[in-house]
């Protein structure tokens, strides 16, 4: 391996035991053999305390059941989610300078099916029997079902949803003086008309500077909002059908996102500054945001001004619906993909993963990282605590914060993901950027228009009409049904 392999964990691995057989899920003798270790590596996107929580994992793996089996395995962190992805096309496509298809990776679901599409994934059905699949989130196994025959392709290892966490410190005052309550912003609609209220109140603290109020409210992956928006509205943007995707872009529900994302941010309502909204929190340029169960551990604990600071507590609510919608809410985080290689490499990275998803295994890993497990019997309040009091951990009160509030809401909840079509990492990127990279833009023309005079209202006029409207759709549903390769309906 070259120097991109930034944390191999330096255990020893030749050890001779006594063999030991394991059954397949296929019914067969184990293919392992303790006196001839299979030695496995493990490409992933884990940094900081997420990436010593696996590595702490995988040396006790290594100790224990590896030994015992004759599994050895090393974990390398790749950066970034995207530094992964080109690793592994590069490996694919035999770039020169490349290095090895490793084992098993981390995958989101749009990149594991275009690896799956070059033929470069093992069958992880034939490992895993029924007994061993009902012991997974329905929906988790669902989701790795991408293979033209629906056999699994992606193991699920670590799950997360979406929450809304504010800055308590700076929302109490701001709550007293205008009457704005906690479950004012249980609804999309609510948190808009909040932002609004919270920019107008800013903006009166200094009445001789007129139109200098703060926004509110922001959101990570706005991707995420197209879809769950529309899901929560009863729509299915991406319908995909033996592998064929059908475009859906309603235009009266399409709006309803327009008027709660574009609309609030164009006049400053909402905003997005750095490359997290909890960086925006950190600044003091935003109160609240929405953004992954995992983010918890970026959630500041002060706001850092340009010649002051101040420390601030935090409050963690269930992310918003839109109003008189259903409950809907964003199954994300990459699961892991097994190179296609032979049996003894296949059988022995599912065993691992087997036992990496194990209910203690895997809440010990989420407890840290912030994600949820993905094993039914591990998603509870109780359970967590369990493992939490019987591994003695130290777990961030904030990443606990997150998994209990989203454990004590799942019965209540409905997780989504699409399913995954060819293309789909192209047309999600449409999503993520289109309207926000717009939505900046004419931010910048409106407050612009304000230094030479305007009120926001005027500013901000030519913007918000029927006609604007009009022209974001066609060209949103144009720059989509050309990306996905088809036409809007």
């Amino acid at each position: 391996m070259k120097n991109r392999r930034t944390s191999a964990i330096n255990l020893c691995a030749a050890v001779t035991l006594t063999p030991v057989l394991a059954l397949a899920g296929c019914g067969e003798k184990s293919p392992l053999d303790p006196g001839d270790p299979v030695s496995l590596t493990v490409w992933h996107y884990y940094n900081g305390s997420q990436q010593a929580a696996f590595d702490i994992l995988v040396e006790e793996f290594n100790d224990t059941v590896g030994r015992e089996k004759g599994i050895f395995v090393q974990g390398y962190s790749q950066g970034s989610v995207s530094d992964l992805e080109t690793a592994v096309r590069d490996s694919i496509s035999g770039k020169v300078g490349a290095d090895n298809m490793p084992d098993i990776f981390s995958s989101y679901a749009d990149t594991a099916y275009e690896m799956e599409q070059a033929g470069a994934l093992a069958d992880l059905s034939a490992y895993l029997g029924k007994e061993d699949l009902e012991k997974y989130v329905d929906s988790y196994i669902e989701e790795g079902r991408i293979a033209a025959d629906g056999t699994l392709r992606i193991f699920p290892t670590a799950k997360s949803t979406e929450i809304m966490m504010i800055n308590k410190t700076d929302w109490e005052p701001f709550a007293a003086a205008s009457g704005t309550t906690l479950d004012d912003l249980r609804t999309m609609e609510g948190v808009t008309a909040a932002a609004q209220a919270y920019y107008e109140w800013t903006d009166s603290q200094t009445p001789d500077v007129p139109g200098d109020g703060k926004a509110f409210y922001g959101r990570d992956a706005a991707a995420n909002y197209f879809i769950i928006g529309l899901r929560q509205m009863g729509v299915e943007l991406f319908e995909v059908e033996n592998g064929q995707m059908t475009l859906n872009l309603p235009k009266d529900q399409l709006r309803r996102l327009w008027e709660n994302y574009y609309v609030p941010m164009v006049k400053g309502y909402f905003g997005a500054y750095g490359s997290f909204r909890s960086d925006d929190v950190k600044t003091g340029d935003l109160l609240a945001y929405t953004g992954s169960t995992t983010s918890a551990m970026y959630f500041p604990d002060q706001v850092e001004l340009e010649n002051s600071s101040y420390p601030i507590d935090y409050v963690v609510i269930m992310p918003p619906v839109f109003e008189g919608g259903e409950p809907y809410a964003v199954q994300q985080g990459a699961g892991m993909v097994v190179s296609k290689t032979d049996e003894r490499h296949e059988y022995a990275s599912v065993e691992f993963l087997k036992w990496f998803t194990q209910a203690e295994n895997n809440l010990q890993f989420g407890s840290v990282s912030g994600y949820l497990p993905v094993m039914k019997e591990a998603n509870s309040i109780e359970k967590l605590d369990q493992v939490i009091s019987d591994r003695d951990l130290t777990v961030a009160p904030k990443t606990y914060d997150c998994l209990t509030t989203i454990l004590s809401e799942l019965d209540d909840l409905t997780l989504y993901t699409n399913k995954s079509f060819e293309n789909g990492s192209s047309v999600r990127k449409v999503l993520e950027y289109n309207l926000p990279d717009r939505a900046a833009e004419d931010r910048e023309a409106i407050v612009a228009a304000m230094e030479q005079g305007k009120s926001l209202e005027e500013a901000s006029a030519e913007y918000v009409t029927e006609e604007a409207f009009e022209e974001w759709y066609d060209s949103f549903c144009e720059a989509l049904g050309n990306t996905a390769g088809k036409q809007g309906q």
